[in-house]
């Protein structure tokens, strides 16, 4: 698996590592792709690689209950994350699945491989990679990367407390729960009315269940700042996610440990 995308410049330091988790329906993902943007990072969707990863397996005919045949399907899958904010996307084999991950079929199995524990060690590890590769102070390594070494924002359920519990700025994206059914309805349904949040209810927290039995994504860990965007609407909550980002590194540049000892609430 690798990452594809070109980036300039040869950082002097370690390139910003922003590390977003969050329930469904948070935000998580357009918010950190805009901040990615903003910041002039690479950003890393790690829910799209579990999904494309559920699209491999029913492609290739893999009975998705029998989890070491998911797990050796997962292994050999030729997964490419493109990076780039402005226009990420995700190829298996070739083919272009951004679309196809995002369907009603994927969106209601996607769990069955999201709690396969051998799958997820082996995406968090290919994700550990792209977050290095995007981050490294080596030059040889910034020229080969996105963003030039200038950083990454990586979003989805365990990677605060997981998959880079050392980033430099690590964010938990919440909100109330009818505030995530209704932006979720507004996604897929294009609507939030009663019914439309009704017909969304089910898929969201039933994701948000079964996710929550390998990954804690619903209360933020020591270090870990809330961001409560309920209230907020979409420019708001990049706003905020800003400020944390500026807060925290502000505070890192004074109190080198802070980064890792600090917590709080943004609302």
């Amino acid at each position: 698996m690798s990452a594809d995308g070109t980036g300039a410049g040869t950082p002097a330091a370690r390139g910003l590592v922003v590390a977003i988790d969050g329930p469904s329906g948070s935000g998580k993902s357009s918010v950190s792709r805009a901040v990615a943007q903003r910041l002039g990072t690479a950003y890393l969707d790690t829910g799209a690689m579990y999904r494309a990863a559920t699209w491999w397996c029913l492609e290739e005919n893999v009975d998705l209950a029998d989890h070491n045949a998911v797990a050796a399907a997962v292994d050999v899958m030729p997964l490419v994350m493109g990076i780039d904010p402005a226009a990420p996307t995700v190829h298996v084999d070739g083919t272009d699945v951004g679309e196809a991950i995002r369907t009603t079929e994927i969106s209601t199995a996607v769990s069955a491989v999201a709690t396969n524990l051998a799958v997820r060690a082996e995406l968090r590890r290919l994700q550990r990679v792209i977050i290095a590769a995007e981050s490294s102070a080596s030059s040889e390594s910034a020229d080969a990367s996105f963003s030039g070494g200038r950083g990454i924002v990586a979003e989805g359920r365990d990677i605060t407390t997981v998959v880079a519990p050392d980033a430099d700025v690590r964010i938990l994206l919440t909100a109330s729960e009818e505030a995530r059914l209704a932006r979720r309805s507004l996604e897929v349904h294009g609507a939030a009315d009663a019914a439309a949040v009704e017909a969304t209810k089910d898929q969201v927290l039933r994701r948000d269940r079964d996710d929550a039995t390998v990954s804690q994504f619903h209360v933020a860990a020591d270090g870990v700042v809330t961001v409560d965007s309920s209230d907020l609407d979409f420019e708001q909550t990049i706003q905020a996610v800003l400020d944390v980002v500026e807060q925290v590194m502000a505070t890192a540049a004074t109190t080198p440990d802070a980064v890792t000892e600090g917590e709080g609430t943004a609302r």
